[in-house]
């Protein structure tokens, strides 16, 4: 068990409780997944890419990957007979990924274990507390937290998985 978060300051740490809740989801999200045989990038991928016809570089915009990581998760996904990289029908320069019919079962499968792992989380909240903790953590995702601050020494953690 994690000691709990340092109690010297006067506000409370929101720094440690956020990246404390957020690891433990990222690992219980992990292993689930692993139970399919994907990470939490091969579902991201899988997903955004049966939306619409997205490139690599779309995809790992929207999954925060860089590119190495972007080419290592699509040959992942391609040596898994889950998706495939095709020339795009918009621009025959662009490549895109498109996911087969296989990795479309895969995407469905992943989607439930993605929200059976997120209800259990809230579920482990009173009912009336839900919608209060979802209301602020969106007012949070889309105000002040939206964007990470500009910093030559700050380190890139931030890990976006669904």
């Amino acid at each position: 068990m994690t000691s709990l978060a340092p109690t010297s300051g006067v506000t409370p740490d929101v720094s440690f409780l956020l990246d404390h809740t957020g690891h433990v989801l990222r690992t219980r999200m992990a292993a689930a997944l692993a139970e399919i045989g994907l990470t939490a990038r091969m579902h991201c991928v899988l997903v955004h890419a049966q939306e619409e016809e997205r490139t690599q570089n779309q995809l790992a915009e929207i999954g925060d990957m860089d590119k190495t990581t972007m080419v290592s998760t699509v040959d992942a996904l391609e040596h898994g007979g889950l998706a495939e990289r095709r020339p795009s029908s918009r621009d025959r320069r662009a490549r895109v990924i498109a996911v087969t019919d296989k990795g479309a079962e895969v995407a469905a499968r992943s989607q439930e274990i993605v929200d059976s792992v997120h209800a259990e989380v809230l579920n482990a909240l009173p009912e009336d507390e839900r919608e209060v903790f979802l209301r602020a953590m969106n007012r949070l995702a889309t105000g002040l937290l939206a964007e990470p601050v500009a910093s030559t020494s700050a380190r890139r953690t931030r890990e976006r998985a669904l």
